[in-house]
């Protein structure tokens, strides 16, 4: 103090503005001391409070390189225990905290946390539909306690600005859909390894779940029925092992263990598993995540945990294991082939959307078919009301009620024969709607201008065929888009050979089955068929409103216009569907000439429902859609002398026993080739879709 002292008496006797500085700056000193005494001998202090929620209070610490902190806001000193609910969104004014704020931490953990347990998955962004589904379906059921791990920054702001509780993984993996079995697939399932070894080390118990899967019910308490399993899995079991809510028959599961779904308790043998299984795939990037812990678990199967419960013993000898039962975990087969919860009235936990054909489009699509897949509004509507097409100037979706014969479906042995008849002939029906959906696509422009030329060629009956040509304006573009009908099927389909239904399941023959098992989906407008509009003429050919042939190759659709898309068989059935669109319809039907009411007129018989005579011709249908408010209508010289042109995206049915290649392919020109029949290709050459 005595040096403190000198110090003013010196200043004090020469300059006295330095007195008032000095005097400034120890006061200072001294309160700052008291508020950190203060705040360290409180008794409210608390080290966890002192992190409570920062990671979610509101874009990360540097972008493109340049550093942000200067707009960061601080986090205030002052907290509340209570967590922002989820989807509540932070306020658009304020600044996203720091990106290390973010990072996997146990305080972080224990936050979201509920009765000691955390579910979890993860992703990048190409997956955020799904996340955002996934987190939907658990909050409605009232669960809250679970976590999302961004794989990319992209997705970690998305989903902080959206009220979703997120942390970084610090992958900086694609922002792209990866592709399974890729290299970034497989970088992707030891992340979810290395997740697995950091949460449990904090002392919680972890359900590990995959994005393409869906929570239906609460699963929490069915799991906390078996506190003494080390962990619970899912499994790719398609022949049923029991028929209750039992685990499954762990001496029957012969299929691979599934760690789309699987809960973790943190006891030492699952900590040990946990890290040899991480050794292992650090060792050899070659090992399938999955494939290595089946390897792992299925050192030892056996004995019986009891005599009751259902787990066992496996893998060290240690670990005790329980196969959660195919019927309420389901599969993709499980699922939507067998439907083995309806089967054993039973309600689902959780869908899994495997045993599936068309990637992460297919995965998306089913989902919507059983629709348990949130979708923004404008999926379920468009610019204007969607109206079946001719009723309306601004767009429409258009579907037709599929006619299938009793023969068709049930008559004689399931087959290659039988399958393929059923198949081909829906296939007929659809191409059938595609084309008028194409047609009407095309004439649902504003400011186009159309024009009917004749070809220099001519068709072997001595008639002219007439092109289309349309000149597009710089507006933007209007859509049809064709509602898919519910597709049957005789035979599964699967990756090995198979007799058409896999032995000791209860595939019911024949069965609702889903689009990817007959067609292939593409691109995220779920494009199937592309048309030419733009650098050449289309040719049209009509078959009496009937069968359209499909011929035309992929065409990107930013040089040949857009695709037609689709919508699942269910859209029309799905809650979330607007009412008035539900209201805007306009049946029309085909009926006999001269019964009441069967005139080609635009008058309806009755709101919403417009009657025609089959087999009418062109001037009539043409006179009557033409009187519908800005619909054009394309002229032909007949209505059986153009030609309509699809990609063909039918996919393949596999697979026959005993013959290699043992695929089949679809083909939506099958009626258009004398003699076709449902054969694998004889000749690797012969290995390709079909002209």
């Amino acid at each position: 103090m005595r040096g403190w002292r000198n110090a003013v008496q010196e200043t004090a006797a020469s300059k006295p503005l330095f007195l008032t500085i000095y005097a400034t700056v120890i006061l200072g000193i001294v309160v700052s001391s008291f508020y950190v005494f203060s705040a360290i001998y409180s008794p409210n202090a608390s080290p966890t409070r002192s992190i409570s929620s920062s990671w979610l209070l509101a874009p990360p610490l540097s972008q493109n390189g340049v550093s942000l902190s200067s707009n960061i806001s601080q986090p205030s000193q002052h907290r509340s225990n209570k967590l922002r609910p989820i989807w509540e969104a932070p306020s658009r004014t304020s600044k996203m905290p720091r990106l290390k704020s973010f990072r996997l931490t146990k305080e972080l953990v224990a936050q979201r946390a509920k009765d000691n347990v955390i579910i979890v998955t993860f992703g990048n962004f190409a997956f955020m539909d799904f996340i955002l589904t996934w987190v939907k379906h658990l909050t409605d059921l009232g669960v809250s306690n679970l976590l999302v791990g961004a794989m990319d920054t992209k997705l970690l702001k998305a989903l902080y600005w959206k009220g979703i509780p997120v942390f970084d993984m610090g992958s900086h993996i694609s922002t792209d859909d990866v592709g399974w079995g890729s290299p970034i697939f497989h970088k992707m399932g030891r992340q979810k390894v290395l997740l697995i070894n950091a949460i449990l080390p904090f002392g919680f118990e972890l359900l590990m779940c995959d994005t393409d899967m869906v929570w239906l019910k609460n699963p929490l308490p069915y799991l906390a029925r078996y506190p003494d399993a080390d962990i619970l899995t899912s499994s790719d079991q398609v022949v049923p092992t029991v028929v209750d809510d039992r685990l499954a028959d762990w001496k029957q599961v012969g299929a691979a263990y599934n760690i789309g779904i699987f809960h973790w308790r943190p006891t030492p043998p699952a900590k040990k598993l946990a890290k040899e299984w991480i050794d292992m795939l650090l060792a050899d990037d070659r090992i399938w995540d999955q494939n290595g812990f089946n390897e792992l678990v299925r050192r030892q199967t056996g004995p019986a945990f009891d005599d009751e419960s259902g787990i066992f013993y496996s893998y060290d000898g240690n670990l005790k294991l329980g196969i959660l039962p195919e019927s309420l975990f389901c599969s993709g087969h499980t699922y939507f082939v067998q439907a083995l919860h309806q089967q054993f009235r039973l309600q689902p936990y959780a869908l899994h959307t495997t045993f599936q054909y068309a990637g992460t489009e297919g995965k998306r699509h089913r989902l919507r078919e059983a629709m348990v897949f949130f979708d923004p509004p404008e999926y379920y509507d468009a610019p204007g009301n969607f109206v079946p097409a001719v009723m309306n100037h601004a767009g429409g979706f258009l579907s037709f009620r599929p006619s299938i014969s009793k023969s068709l479906l049930l008559d004689g042995e399931h087959n290659l024969e039988s399958h393929f008849s059923l198949i081909n002939y829906q296939m007929r029906q659809i191409r059938s709607a595609l084309a008028i959906a194409s047609v009407l696509n095309r004439t649902l422009y504003e400011f186009c201008h159309e024009l009917l030329v004749p070809s220099s060629n001519k068709s072997n009956q001595g008639k002219t065929i007439y092109n289309l040509e349309i000149h597009l304006s710089k507006e933007p573009m209007r859509c049809v888009v064709q509602v898919m009908p519910p597709l049957w099927c005789r035979l599964d389909r699967l990756w090995f050979p198979h007799p058409g239904a896999l032995l000791g399941s209860l595939t019911r023959q024949p069965f609702l089955c889903p689009l990817d098992h007959v067609f292939e989906h593409k691109s995220a407008a779920e494009s199937m068929f592309r048309t030419f509009l733009r650098t050449q003429p289309v040719i049209l050919f009509l078959s009496d409103l009937g069968g359209v042939n499909v011929m035309l190759r992929d065409l990107p659709a930013e040089e040949f216009g857009p695709a037609i898309n689709i919508r699942e068989y269910s859209f029309l059935n799905n809650p979330f569907l607007p009412q008035r669109v539900r209201e805007s319809w306009l049946d029309v039907q085909l009926c006999q000439e001269g019964t009441e009411d069967c005139h080609a007129s635009s008058n309806t018989s009755r709101p919403g429902l417009l009657r025609f005579p089959k087999r009418s011709s062109e001037e009539t249908l043409k006179k009557v859609f033409s009187s519908f408010k800005d619909v054009k209508v394309i002229q032909f010289s007949s209505m059986k002398d153009a030609f309509l042109g699809f990609t063909d995206k039918a996919s393949i049915w596999c697979c026959v026993e005993n013959h290699i290649p043992g695929h089949i392919y679809y083909d939506m020109y099958w009626d258009e080739k004398p003699g076709w029949k449902p054969i694998p290709p004889k000749t690797p050459e012969d290995d390709h879709p079909p002209f």
